[in-house]
């Protein structure tokens, strides 16, 4: 019970259970029927069409997503959320299609992630932090807030600013990662982003979002880019020309997860914090899957109290170190923490 009540408290109080069945209308009354309420990833499909009429109906094929499935199709290499499931119907010479939108959800429960406090290390207290990165050793910091966004890099260590900019007022800045050499940098209702050189912090080039409205946090494999927009999607981005070439969306076994902010590539995984809620979760980037939350709550107590304090926004993963530097909006430490799996 205490392992439910900590999801649904922390994390899954957000996930909206939807079973997302919408059939279209149809005028001859068929419809497609999945025979289940919910489904999972791995769960093998029934799907059959209900036919009140009593149509002839000479074939049926179905397609998901735009791919052709079985009627017994197993819910495999797939990501989860609200997918289109779409039948078409031949009857009496005619062919009529129907769809249905169907959500899936992920297979298994999230874990649950303890930590330890490594050390602790000064912050800047009037910065609202927004995207925070190792690169080579260094740490860079994203802040946000009209009139007050910054990108900077800074000595860990001792707190020390060691490059700024400051953004123009009308850019609220937000996450940022660094891949070969260049630096990603978000910004919140502008729907633009900004590419610097990490060494010099000169500015590049610049870049529209696509289909995303807003920009939250950002992350890299090595490869290619991630980005959230405080929805429960998180939008993979082509490098070179920073186009949105598709998405995932976060669900645990019983929902989504929305409000998806600062994000970090960890060992395979998306670190990602929920906005307003001070603690992380873990996501196959693959799937979209929960696969673990890590309850951060306990650090803002830790923390000099004044009336900007915010919530818990900032994750740093250092390689070599193998620790994760977590901070706040407006925090005045800078933790460093190992996690382990309760």
């Amino acid at each position: 019970m205490q392992f439910y009540k900590y999801l649904i408290i922390f994390c899954l109080s957000l996930a909206l259970i939807n079973c997302g069945e919408t059939n279209t209308a149809s005028q001859t009354g068929l419809s497609i029927d999945l025979n289940t309420k919910s489904l999972l990833l791995g769960d093998r499909l029934n799907l059959s069409i209900s036919n009140p009429k009593k149509l002839n109906i000479t074939n049926i094929s179905y397609q998901l997503e735009g791919k052709s499935i079985a009627k017994d199709a197993v819910l495999e290499n797939i990501t989860l959320g609200e997918k289109s499931l779409v039948a078409t119907i031949t009857y009496d010479d005619k062919t009529e299609t129907i769809s249905k939108t169907i959500t899936i959800y992920n297979n298994s429960i999230p874990s649950i992630y303890n930590y330890d406090i490594v050390n602790t290390y000064p912050h800047d207290i009037t910065s609202y932090t927004q995207g925070l990165e190792f690169y080579n050793g260094e740490l860079y910091e994203s802040t946000g807030q009209y009139n007050e966004s910054k990108l900077r890099k800074v000595n860990f260590e001792t707190g020390e600013v060691l490059k700024n900019i400051n953004l123009d007022n009308n850019f609220f800045g937000e996450g940022l990662t660094i891949l070969d050499e260049k630096l990603y940098q978000l910004t919140w209702r502008a729907k633009r982003g900004f590419v610097y050189d990490v060494n010099t912090f000169e500015k590049l080039k610049t870049f529209n979002y696509g289909t995303s409205k807003e920009g939250w946090g950002i992350c890299n494999d090595g490869k290619q880019l991630y980005k959230s927009d405080g929805t429960e999607k998180i939008w993979i981005l082509n490098p070179d020309n920073l186009s949105e070439v598709s998405h995932i969306e976060v669900y645990t076994e019983k929902g989504k997860i929305p409000a998806l902010n600062e994000l970090e590539w960890i060992d395979g995984k998306i670190f990602a914090n929920i906005y307003q809620k001070n603690g992380v979760v873990i996501i196959n980037p693959k799937t979209g899957g929960v696969e673990g939350v890590i309850n951060f709550t306990p650090l803002r107590k830790l923390v000099t109290q004044h009336n900007e304090l915010d919530v818990l926004n900032g994750i740093a993963y250092h390689p070599e170190r193998k620790t994760i530097f977590v901070t706040g909006k407006n925090w005045d430490k800078l933790f460093e923490v190992k996690i382990k799996k309760q």
